[in-house]
């Protein structure tokens, strides 16, 4: 289990450095569109991922997840399953044909039948490869998923800026979305091999769908809560506020993304393989909920801090209204990156249930805030999602952790010492701003505040509050080669 550990830190960081190609690659999209396309553009799409966005969650129906999480899967089992997913994107696809013209009649926006028609490919295209996709994470082949992200993201905005520069206007962004969902599919394929053989009856896939059902539950209501918001400014306010607001809001997103999915992907697949062993399990969770927490951190006050700057920098001045809900929007970063590894832990154990009663509570109070700053426009938006969260955090995290192997005070204490540095830095990097901030340009002011940041922030954690043994331990993980008794492990 030492080798499922190490193999497992090591996976982690090779698949957070990687991850820096993708972030590359978002953000210099974004860079090359904003200054190529118009809010109202980015908001025409913005109407309808918003809306059919919710069909997407049931494109694998949770059985992916349910593949990772069970300690043996059949031949069988995988190919009734991949059948199953296959057949489940046919029937979104349909569906998201025949309700174009509501959605265009909703938002009062005859185009968007045309677009909602063209994304409705995706389903079928995301369902072809989501076991494939699976049996990649659970053997924990986190190097080819990296590839395979980086290659998808790579050639989808290749696509759309090509087509940008050509004056299809949001085609552009429609076709960005359908392709890379169809290069994703096509390279895990091929990265994987595996050929599906026909569906049977009697395999035990039952309950690997009660599994993947609550699941797919669990992120339908997360999904409504954190995304009812960009419906509701496209209906009551327009194309342009959710561009802009869209904008703001997936400029947030990226690092939480990106931080999830290179560090959670690799997290479950190892808590899901010692599911059975609670206190090794305990440690390789709080772990990787560190390693999170401690990259986060500086985000957070970084965007919190210049967010002016970043917005004119990534997107160019014609969006300089965005940069308030950016700013609004910053503390989400922190807060997620709290919240979301809960999930890890909660899916691995199995307690699927817990997560759902837990979204289930927190889905009509963000809703809540909404609806209540919704008068007020984006800003008012953004400043009620931001402090709903600020409030629901304490007891979300009790109640995740309450019964299972990890206590409230292992999570305080994970989460004390980079905050204290991180408030610390963002302290000396506000008053080094107010001195040296009208004598810049905005991308070398952008810069300088980072670094003082960022040197301020690592230097207090590793020197004042004692974690440098810790990070050095984990840099010396990732130049051990695996045995043969962790690729076993890691194969099973």
């Amino acid at each position: 289990m030492k080798d499922l550990k190490e193999k497992a830190i090591k996976g982690g960081l090779a698949k957070a450095c990687s991850q820096g190609t993708t972030v590359f690659l978002r953000v210099g999209s974004l860079m090359v569109l904003g200054r190529l396309l118009s809010p109202k553009e980015f908001g025409l799409v913005g109407m309808v991922t918003a809306v059919i966005g919710v069909l997407s969650l049931f494109r694998d129906f949770g059985l992916s997840t349910a593949t990772v999480q069970r300690e043996y899967v059949s031949e069988d089992q995988l190919s009734t399953l991949f059948w199953i997913n296959l057949f489940v994107g046919g029937i979104l696809a349909l569906f998201s044909v025949g309700v174009a013209p509501l959605v265009a009649r909703f938002y009062n926006e005859p185009r968007l039948v045309a677009v909602t028609t063209v994304l409705a490919l995706g389903f079928i295209f995301n369902a072809a490869g989501v076991q494939h996709g699976a049996l990649l994470q659970r053997q924990m082949r986190f190097t080819a998923m990296a590839i395979i992200e980086t290659v998808s993201l790579f050639g989808s905005t290749t696509l759309g800026i090509i087509m940008a520069l050509r004056g299809f206007g949001y085609w552009s962004l429609v076709a960005m979305t359908v392709s890379a969902s169809a290069i994703s599919s096509v390279c895990v394929w091929i990265a994987c091999t595996w050929i599906p053989g026909m569906p049977r009856k009697g395999v035990g896939v039952r309950s690997m769908m009660r599994f993947g059902g609550t699941i797919t539950v669990n992120s339908l209501v997360v999904y409504v809560a954190y995304n009812l918001e960009k419906v509701l400014l496209g209906r009551f306010w327009g194309a342009d506020a959710i561009g802009i607001y869209g904008r703001a809001y997936q400029l947030i997103t990226i690092p939480t993304d990106n931080l999830n999915s290179s560090i959670g992907g690799v997290a479950f697949s190892a808590l899901s393989r010692i599911q059975n062993d609670p206190e090794r399990l305990k440690s390789y969770f709080l772990k990787g909920y560190s390693l999170v927490l401690t990259l986060t951190l500086p985000i957070t006050f970084a965007c919190a801090l210049f967010a002016p700057d970043v917005i004119f920098v990534v997107l160019g001045p014609k969006w300089k209204d965005a940069a308030a809900i950016f700013r609004l929007l910053a503390p989400t970063i922190l807060i997620f990156a709290i919240i979301n590894p809960l999930a890890w832990l909660l899916f691995s154990i199995g307690m699927v249930a817990r997560s759902l009663k837990i979204v289930l509570v927190l889905a009509p109070l963000v809703i809540i805030g909404y609806l209540i700053g919704l008068p007020h426009g984006p800003q008012g938006v953004a400043f009620a999602y931001s402090l709903v969260m600020t409030l629901w955090v304490v007891p979300h995290v009790y109640w995740c952790v309450h019964g299972t192997m990890i206590s409230f005070r292992d999570i305080t204490l994970a989460v004390g010492r980079p905050l204290l540095s991180g408030i610390l830095a963002a302290g000396v990097s506000l008053a080094a701003q107010v001195y040296y901030g009208p004598l810049l340009a905005p991308l070398p002011r952008l810069i300088l505040g980072g670094t003082i940041l960022l040197g301020v922030y690592v230097g207090m954690l590793f020197y004042v509050m004692g974690q440098k043994t810790i990070y050095l331990d984990l840099l010396r993980n990732l130049r051990r080669r695996p045995t043969v008794e962790e690729k076993a492990l890691v194969s099973a």
